[in-house]
């Protein structure tokens, strides 16, 4: 990997992505020990950092490509950043999503223009009817956190981070399916070398942290998470980059998510969703590892389903 393809995905996709901002709060650094910088891709379009990827997947795809159009599984933020990204470029977008997805993320994949295809809730469903898809339409598969065009796309989220905060000595990201922490630490590695890397992830679904020890990909038992966006396990493009450049991942318990959730939403009056809350959740419990230091959080996104806050 090297820093000219970084900068060429970031100019790449300039066009179709909100330069998001990095906002401060004293109060909340005075409670962590530390000053902590938050990179909001809650206010990306749609809603969080996965209209970086898709954005540039589909605009890497040849024009007979882009004719058949792009398929792709997700019940949540990915879905609605390929229909979106897909209806800029003006390519046709099929979302496999399971029958029981909440309802409004249904209703943002219609209004992007996404057409979706319903299946059960299992992922053999899913990749199935995807597959099926694929044959019947000739459409692009693009994977949610597993291919290298949407890991690079989701590296320009820490590029315009570091660019605006060149003296971080860490950069924390949620880890789910392992695609924004593999860019973040490829972004990070190429721009900010000294600058460690570290995942953070719930005690519940500790698959990345149980793979960086083990050197394989772990899968999860139980999916009971507040955090809904970190369900997903590690993949063979994103899991190589995780292990040669990410520090650690810190295991955080499903109350002091809340916790972190609900300091961000009290203090900086900003809607975030638990999954980004995540990083934040594991400064609060290590305090003295980052004490007196400058800390670049990446929130994730703030897709949250308002008929069913929790921070109880």
């Amino acid at each position: 990997m090297n820093k000219a393809l970084l900068i060429q995905t970031h100019q790449r996709i300039k066009p179709f992505i909100h330069k998001t901002p990095v906002l401060t709060s004293q109060l909340l650094d005075e409670i962590a020990g530390c000053k902590v910088f938050f990179k909001c891709e809650n206010f990306q379009k749609m809603g969080a950092f996965k209209m970086r990827g898709a954005a540039n997947a589909i605009l890497l795809l040849t024009d007979e490509e882009r004719q058949n159009g792009v398929v792709t599984h997700s019940s949540g933020n990915f879905a609605q950043a390929v229909s979106l990204a897909a209806n800029k470029i003006g390519v046709k977008a099929y979302i496999v999503m399971p029958e029981n997805a909440p309802k409004a993320k249904k209703n943002g994949v219609k209004t992007y223009g996404g057409k979706i295809i319903e299946c059960e809730s299992t992922a053999e469903a899913r990749e199935f009817t995807a597959n099926k898809i694929q044959k019947e339409t000739k459409a692009s598969f693009l994977h949610p956190s597993n291919q290298d065009e949407v890991i690079y796309g989701n590296a320009t989220a820490a590029m315009e981070l570091l660019e605006e905060q060149p003296n971080l000595n860490v950069v924390i990201t949620p880890v789910g399916g392992g695609g924004l922490l593999a860019g973040t630490a490829l972004a990070v590695n190429q721009f900010a070398p000294n600058c460690k890397i570290i995942g953070a992830e719930p005690m519940e679904v500790d698959d990345a942290y149980r793979s960086l020890k083990s050197g394989k990909i772990e899968k999860n038992e139980s999916t009971n998470t507040i955090a809904d966006g970190l369900k997903t396990y590690l993949g063979d493009c994103n899991f190589p980059i995780i292990k040669a450049l990410v520090n650690k991942i810190i295991r955080v318990e499903e109350q002091e998510i809340k916790e972190a959730m609900q300091l961000i939403w009290e203090r900086m009056k900003i809607v975030v969703e638990p999954s980004s809350a995540v990083a934040f959740a594991a400064v609060l419990k290590n305090k003295e590892e980052f004490k007196n230091r400058n800390v670049g959080i990446i929130i994730s996104g703030g897709n949250v389903d308002l008929t069913n806050l929790r921070f109880g």
